[in-house]
């Protein structure tokens, strides 16, 4: 059966789902509203039956929602009728799971059923943001970090040293050093954070400085991120100057950029847009200032200077 497995959280959809609204619910808003931003957040799964996530995505957000003791009719009443109706066991039968395992995961079906109908009651109020998240980087911030071969340090460790590729590689130990400049950040719904890194395409020997990256460096432009304070501080941030970000420039050199809310609520970790060449590959870059060079397997736009995007220059 592939990649499909009997247990909800078997797939990583599901699991990126889950951590999808952990972020959600520290929202202050109404359990609709909440509900309302997950559909965006995955707008394919949620509203379209015939996509192959559309059960998971409704079982899984009324599963959280009773763990949580957060109620939503609107996310019950979808994830009953899935269950009652067998359309994730017909969808799991065409996508070739096989007999035993389909018993299996309607058991596990059973379950969830029992928990959205008997959903945890919460003794406290949810726990919400009470203010924004702080923005710990601004357009137009330059900042420095160190690498190990190009590759950024991975913040979830506290410890550095069990920062490995693998259990035979060897830990995370800085030798090198990139350099990013935040072109836009924001906050999704006013509350969680987002940045948009350029980054210099691979690393240098020497902790760079201001000036000198300003001159003609090949820079790519990395997808959204988010970083709390702890993760800021593992991977060692620094800022080193800012620098005026000119929106037309930005545009016509990169292209149009949608804002960051997907990362900020997915919650997905600015560690994943950082690492760089030789760790990261060459062949997903496009041509450096030729957008047309931008297409599947080469989704990242680069420029040849920073100069190009400033707004003194």
């Amino acid at each position: 059966m592939g990649v499909w497995a009997t247990g909800l959280y078997s797939g990583d959809f599901a699991l990126d789902l889950r951590s999808t609204i952990a972020a959600v619910a520290k929202l202050p808003f109404d359990n609709d509203r909440l509900v309302d931003i997950l559909c965006e957040s995955e707008a394919a799964a949620a509203r379209n039956p015939n996509d192959t996530d559309h059960a998971t995505f409704w079982l899984v957000v009324a599963d959280q929602f009773a763990k949580r003791g957060i109620q939503s009719d609107r996310a019950q009443k979808t994830a009953l009728q899935i269950i009652d109706s067998g359309s994730d066991l017909q969808t799991l039968e065409k996508l070739g799971m096989k007999a035993p395992d389909l018993r299996k995961r309607k058991k596990v079906l059973e379950e969830v059923r029992q928990r959205i109908l008997s959903p945890q009651i919460r003794s406290t109020p949810r726990e919400v943001l009470k203010a924004p998240q702080t923005l710990l980087m601004h357009t137009g911030d330059v900042l420095v970090y160190p690498t190990f071969g190009g590759r950024c340090r991975n913040p979830y460790f506290v410890d550095q040293n069990k920062d490995r590729m693998g259990t035979a590689t060897p830990s995370w130990q800085p030798d090198s050093w990139s350099a990013m400049v935040i072109v836009d950040s924001g906050r999704a719904f006013d509350f969680l954070a987002w940045y948009r890194p350029l980054t210099l395409i691979h690393a240098v020997a020497e902790k760079p400085t201001l000036y000198p990256l300003q001159e003609e460096r090949l820079w790519c432009l990395a997808r959204p991120g988010t970083s709390t304070s702890s993760h800021f501080k593992r991977m060692g941030i620094e800022k080193i100057g800012a620098v005026a970000i000119d929106r037309e420039k930005l545009t016509k050199c990169l292209g149009e950029m949608r804002p960051g809310i997907s990362a900020a609520v997915s919650d997905i970790s600015l560690a994943n847009q950082l690492s760089v060449g030789p760790y990261s590959s060459k062949a997903r870059l496009g041509e450096p200032g030729n957008l047309a060079s931008i297409k599947p397997g080469r989704p990242f736009p680069t420029i040849l200077g920073l100069r190009q995007i400033l707004a003194d220059a």
